[in-house]
């Protein structure tokens, strides 16, 4: 799956991150007998900065319960990416999950039967060499959950909304604050988001994620996803101890790209806890978390060009040609 190409340009976001204005001020709303004056009063946690995950897939999966569908091809062993934009490794059936050959676990309880069929039938394809489309190969929209591929996400944080910025084909999700969906619902690629504070949690419920779209998954296993789709996401600050737990998770079933940037991390980390269901799809709601470390000041933004040059192979991809032009 190394055969996307793109490429990378580097680009300031001061101004967006000059309109965003003082959080503390802001009021998280009450909720029943909870919405007490201590509650109201709590100060709302400061997220607006940079912020890295450089793990493929990207979910971590939860310590028990429902999780996400995982990778039954697997690497050996860690390695960080090296100019072919893989570990290069052969396939194997134990380790972290091998990038270059995408087969996703059809047997997982979450799978509806129709659903299943779905994930396998990509995972055959994978196996036999093809490198299937997704949106990340093909240079569309991710949309949401497809979103979380892109390893670093700079986040704004404002009274009435919160903005985030994605490092891959200005990609950007709008979360409006302390307001509900709206009826009727016009569908989207990143769905419609309202979020809250309660206490040191932000809370972000998404529906309304635009179907009739290609290359329609929520992962890179193929998943699919239908109008039923519900993505509530849960961010929070946390310290290395709240969070090893999942980095370790993360680094048995994920590939680190960028080597292991977790483990030896000391600060703050964004951990957000992830629960999607959609009763189209899954037998069951389930679950996962991606933490997250602080990033540079300024976040690196990659635009997905089409482009037949193979440069991890040097040569130029056999695409189609006419015999003849059409004009």
């Amino acid at each position: 799956m190394y055969m996307q190409r793109d490429f990378l340009l580097f680009a300031a976001v001061a101004t967006a991150t000059a309109a965003a204005l003082p959080v503390m001020a802001q009021t998280p709303p009450a909720h029943g007998p909870a919405g007490s004056e201590a509650h109201r009063a709590a100060p709302i946690p400061n997220f607006s900065r940079v912020w890295n995950h450089p793990a493929f897939p990207w979910f971590e999966p939860p310590a028990s319960g429902p999780g996400p569908i995982t990778n039954l091809s697997r690497w050996a062993e860690q390695r960080p990416a090296g100019l072919a934009g893989s570990a290069a490794l052969p396939a194997s059936k134990v380790g972290i999950s091998n990038y270059d050959q995408l087969v996703g676990d059809y047997k997982n309880p979450i799978l509806q039967p129709w659903a299943a069929a779905v994930v396998k039938k990509f995972g055959e394809m994978s196996l036999a060499g093809i490198t299937y489309p997704n949106p990340s190969n093909q240079c569309w929209p991710f949309g949401m959950p497809f979103i979380y591929k892109q390893a670093s996400v700079q986040i704004i944080q404002q009274p009435d909304k919160i903005t985030m910025l994605y490092s891959g084909d200005h990609e950007v999700r709008r979360v409006r604050l302390n307001e509900p969906h709206p009826s009727p619902l016009t569908p989207s690629w990143y769905g419609d988001s309202v979020g809250h504070y309660e206490g040191d949690t932000l809370i972000i419920d998404t529906i309304g994620v635009k179907t009739d779209r290609p290359y329609a998954m929520i992962d890179l296993f193929g998943t699919p996803y239908t109008d039923k789709l519900h993505i509530v996401e849960r961010y929070r600050l946390r310290d290395y101890d709240d969070v090893k737990d999942a980095i370790e998770r993360n680094r048995r079933e994920n590939w680190l790209f960028n080597g292991d940037v977790f483990s030896q991390h000391r600060g703050k980390f964004l951990q957000l806890h992830v629960t999607i269901e959609d009763e189209g799809v899954f037998t069951a709601p389930w679950t996962a978390t991606l933490t997250y470390v602080p990033g540079p000041d300024q976040i690196a933004e990659g635009v997905c060009a089409e482009n037949p040059h193979e440069y991890y192979n040097n040569k130029d991809s056999d695409v189609p040609k006419a015999e003849k032009p059409d004009f």
